[in-house]
């Protein structure tokens, strides 16, 4: 799993005014949940780009003035208009304690489906997982190779070492969908055997 800091800065809670002025000052009001007291602190929006604007999921190292504290993201809101970060929810975590996360999907091989002219739909690009932070990797990898026209591939076909996938087992993460130009192809070719019997 990829690894990420962020450096913040103490706030006292003081409601949606104050929220508003640290926005406006460039900062995303900021809440770590955990044991204990929670940590209410600002970060600077920008210091986020590399962290919420990717497919990657990141365990991250929060520095609060000196206090530092390992967590990951639970819950972005962004504003309805401008998709701007406006607040942010971290969860404490610990090694030995289980966590949830959504991790990207990877998909690897060359598909017999596509090389005929298939298209590749990706229904997910994530999968939620439980697991010890130690166990999550990078990103969990779905291969592809064998996937012909038609044919899909399920969740309960993908297993991840050391990890429980939450999501559906029935659930399509992606299929070879056959373009029309295929089944009109197909179509044409099995109308002449048709006839000849």
């Amino acid at each position: 799993m990829k690894s990420a800091t962020l450096s913040g800065y103490k706030r006292v809670i003081a409601g949606k005014t104050a929220n508003h002025q640290l926005r406006v000052q460039g900062f995303v009001p900021c809440e770590l949940y955990g044991e204990g007291q929670n940590v209410h602190f600002t970060v600077f929006q920008e210091d986020f780009k590399h962290i919420i604007y990717t497919p990657d999921t990141f365990k991250i190292t929060i520095d609060v003035e000196g206090e530092k504290h390992l967590a990951i993201i639970q819950e972005v809101q962004y504003h309805p208009l401008s998709d701007e970060i406006i607040h942010v929810d971290f969860l404490q975590i610990d090694d030995e304690k289980e966590v949830t996360l959504k991790l990207p999907i990877d998909f690897t091989g060359n598909s017999v489906g596509v090389r005929a002219g298939g298209k590749l739909v990706k229904k997910l690009r994530t999968l939620k997982v439980r697991g010890l932070i130690k166990n999550m990797p990078d990103n969990i990898k779905v291969d592809i190779s064998d996937m012909d026209l038609g044919k899909s591939v399920k969740v309960g076909e993908v297993s991840v070492e050391n990890l429980t996938i939450i999501n559906a087992k029935a659930n399509p993460i992606a299929s070879i969908d056959i373009p029309r130009g295929l089944k009109n192809k197909a179509a044409e070719e099995a109308a002449p055997a048709k006839k000849k019997k």
